[in-house]
């Protein structure tokens, strides 16, 4: 677009009411300024900006998406609410004042490839070396794909689209030393802090769970309350920890192990107009950069551009995401001035799958992927390929089944909607054994649940973790191999199935959505009368008792392991309150973490289950966990136990 027809467009822009008359693509480009703004209906469960384990509850509702979890966030990291408008986060981050060595800067970019909006990023390195960001969001009439438009109505800058401002800061939490990330948006109107961000059209979620699900922060459950307020989760496993009152209690509560993304100048759109091209502002983008390399950990000290970073505890995220900053740039001393020449570069553990990494990996994944993991285990950071492929069935689930990958919507729109993304993923999955790997989300996927052993000779089944299903048929295989069991209302959800006695049953389960119908899928029961334990009488004690057994679990996840292998979560016994004694509070709060480590939405996927059986588990597979045993195998008596508890609701 020439310098001219940007302008044109922009004075659209400057005067709303004459915007119908603009675009001159026979109305392609119109927009009615008094238009809601709308969104297309997603063809799944509305889980974009989520954790994949959203803390679902029991009563439906989601924690990392309600009010009660942005209360707690922000009665964390600001107490005395010196944030809680745009003007006094600005004052309290010394905007507009003399800076730090990295100075101030700002840059307007379109944001195509996240969000969809256009975007005026204000960041800052202050005197002590905390950073601010604040990030002005534009779109211009409906949700939805990215617009130019929007870039025009940042530049402007035009008040009507302005949707909110976003900021970021990188200090200590109250009273601290140690800085890490928070996150704060604001109403675009009044400047007010807001509890909810709608950032995509989806409707309002919490804060910080809309912006920490891609900036490699955690969402675990809120402990619960004190003094009539649930509080916000502690993470054992963040350099904050040396910040809290008593040390061995974890991380400072707010400290959710997010980081900052570097700015990656391929994925924006940049204006024509003076000034606001990607050449004037590659120099910019460089030391915003810059600061973001500031923020992150790093293993070891090191020297030159390196020089401001901290270096990591054991355990904590260590800043993996620096070598693709570097590398932008043309590795080790950011050599270039600009990221023109490396905006297709391929790094070397992904060598193997260029195409899927260009294509797929660089456009879809990476942004949110390359900011977790940790000091012991960081396979999900997708770094190399050989990490990427160790997921292959969650990401089959994710992104063929469940839709809730790619994370954000416009990224998950923009994959299906070009070949060029999601056919080298297709191909990667295809190989893998998988089938329909091009094939939108949105069919009904059958899922009756993980494997069981079970000693009643009767037991209630579910199909509450089918996919986009409004009916239901059960039936007992012809080949299973025990036989003479029956099914009781086997056209719903949550059939009966009964045994005549012990042996190994297999069920089988279709669920339809309309005239179309899923695969099906097939249930192992295995009935054992003599079984050592009652499913129904399992508690929270039994559980602990398997967590803290010999050769289990505290033999890292305890709070006496020290900072070289310190794991996000601790199940050993101690004053998790800090109130001098060790108690049933203290358990409550022990059982509140836990139940956290199971997803509701998808049990199979549940850390508490995956990670003990050896996937992506830093200890490897215990003794007890062994899933490739039949159900009622001794090899798997530990993982039998916590499944039966789950499935009946993990009672405390």
């Amino acid at each position: 677009m020439s310098a001219h027809a940007a302008i044109c467009r922009s004075l659209c822009l400057l005067l709303p009411w004459i915007l119908v008359a603009c675009g001159g693509t026979n109305g392609g480009n119109d927009v009615d300024p008094n238009a809601p703004r709308t969104t297309s209906p997603t063809s799944g469960p509305d889980s974009f900006l989520l954790f994949p384990n959203p803390q679902k509850q029991d009563d439906g509702t989601l924690q990392v998406a309600s009010l009660a979890y942005a209360t707690a966030y922000y009665e964390a990291i600001d107490p005395n609410n010196e944030r809680d408008t745009l003007a006094k986060f600005k004052a309290k981050n010394l905007f507009g004042t003399a800076a730090g060595t990295l100075g101030e800067e700002t840059v307007i970019v379109g944001d195509q490839r996240d969000l969809g909006y256009g975007r005026k990023m204000t960041a800052r390195q202050n005197p002590d070396g905390t950073l601010a960001f604040v990030v002005e969001n534009y779109m211009v009439g409906a949700y939805g794909a990215y617009n130019a438009l929007n870039l025009e109505a940042a530049i402007m800058p035009e008040a009507k689209w302005h949707l909110g401002t976003n900021a970021i800061e990188f200090s200590p939490g109250p009273g601290g030393t140690i800085n890490f990330v928070k996150f704060y948006t604001y109403d675009p109107v009044t400047g007010a802090r807001l509890m909810m961000g709608n950032l995509d059209g989806r409707g309002p979620k919490a804060m910080p769970t809309v912006c920490a699900s891609c900036h490699g922060g955690r969402g675990d459950p809120l402990t619960p309350a004190v003094a009539g307020k649930p509080l916000f989760p502690r993470l054992m496993n963040v350099k904050s920890a040396v910040d809290a009152v008593a040390p061995n209690q974890g991380g400072v509560r707010g400290d959710i192990a997010a980081q900052l993304h570097p700015l990656e100048p391929a994925s924006f759109d940049f204006s024509s107009l003076p000034g606001f091209t990607r050449l004037m502002q590659e120099a910019k983008i460089k030391t915003i950069n810059k600061m973001v390399l500031c923020s992150l950990p790093i293993p070891v000290a090191a020297g030159g551009e390196d020089a401001c970073r901290r270096t990591a505890i054991g355990n904590e995220y260590q800043g993996t995401v620096a070598e693709h900053l570097k590398d932008m740039y043309g590795g080790a001393g950011l050599p270039q001035s600009n990221t023109a020449t490396t905006d297709t570069y391929v790094p070397a553990g992904w060598a193997v799958q260029s195409a899927l990494y260009l294509n797929t990996q660089a456009q879809a994944c990476r942004v949110c992927h390359l900011l977790r993991g940790n000091g012991n285990q960081s396979d999900i950071d997708f770094a190399t390929f050989a990490k990427f492929d160790g997921y292959s069935a969650r990401i089959k689930a994710h992104v063929l089944d469940r839709g809730n990958m790619p994370l954000a919507k416009l990224i998950y729109d923009n994959y299906w909607a070009s070949s060029a993304t999601y056919s080298p993923m297709g191909t990667y999955l295809a190989g893998k054994g998988y089938s329909n790997t091009s094939t939108q989300p949105g069919a009904p996927v059958a899922d009756p649940g993980p494997d069981r052993v079970v000693k009643a000779l009767s037991t209630t089944l579910s199909a509450g973790m089918s996919l986009y299903a409004d009916s239901y048929q059960w039936s007992i295989s012809p080949s299973s191999p025990t036989v003479g069991a029956s099914l009781s209302n086997a056209n719903t959800a949550t059939p009966t199935f009964t045994a005549l006695g012990n042996g190994t049953y297999w069920v089988m389960l279709r669920v339809s959505k309309g005239a179309v119908q899923s695969a099906e899928a097939k249930l192992v029961i295995v009935v054992d009368t003599a079984l050592a334990y009652t499913p129904s009488a399992l508690r929270f004690s039994d559980i602990k008792t398997i967590l803290q057994g010999a050769g289990t679990c505290t033999g890292c996840h305890t709070s006496g392991i020290g900072d070289s292998g310190q794991p996000p979560i601790w199940y050993s016994n101690f004053d998790r309150n800090a109130d001098g004694v060790t108690d049933a509070t203290d358990d409550h709060w022990f059982y509140t973490e836990l139940r956290g480590r199971i997803n509701f939405s998808d049990i199979a996927a549940s850390p508490l289950l995956r990670k003990p059986s050896g996937n992506h588990h830093n200890g490897g597979l215990l003794t007890g966990f062994d899933t490739s045993a039949a159900p009622g195998h001794g090899d798997r008596v530990h993982y039998d136990t916590f499944l039966n508890w789950i499935l009946n609701g993990a009672p405390e």
